[in-house]
């Protein structure tokens, strides 16, 4: 495979979960409430949150961009990528939008497991795409965390 090819498949990869999560990120836009919200101890400050999931999405895109350009990429790692991104996508919608606590929290749990099963398919077709979705899996735990005592809380 080219270098051109490699950086389209990169190019690409990195591409649809950054423009997936800026669009989201426009759509609720005027919804966020966090700075409003009673949180919980260790709640990073919002501006906090755009910079780390233009990262995640970013390792994300590369870690799929690694199985692509390898041609590891089968249907099951297909389905599962774009099913947590599905399920990522809409967390902030029923979250921030529809202020949704307790069910985001319940949809977050369900992201929370998507994304380790991701983990250990990525692992087992190459360690490192595996390796690099861990932050992601960091974080969304955190986020569960938050969720589920912004819900608590308020």
């Amino acid at each position: 495979m080219g270098n051109t090819s490699k950086f389209k498949i990169y190019l690409k990869s990195i591409l649809v979960p950054v423009l997936i999560g800026l669009l989201v990120g426009i759509l609720i836009t005027n919804y966020i409430d966090y700075n409003s919200l009673n949180k919980p101890i260790f709640s990073p400050p919002s501006l906090i949150f755009p910079i780390i999931w233009s990262i995640l999405y970013i390792l994300m895109g590369v870690s799929f961009g690694i199985l692509k350009s390898k041609s590891l990429v089968n249907e099951k790692l297909s389905s599962i990528y774009y099913f947590q991104l599905f399920i990522n996508a809409l967390w902030p919608i029923f979250f921030f939008v529809f202020k949704w606590r307790l069910f985001s929290f319940i949809w977050i749990i369900l992201l929370d497991i998507l994304v380790f099963k991701m983990i250990l398919e990525f692992y087992d077709k190459n360690k490192i795409s595996g390796l690099l979705q861990i932050p992601y899996f960091i974080w969304v735990l955190f986020a569960s965390y938050l969720n589920l005592f912004v819900y608590l809380l308020n």
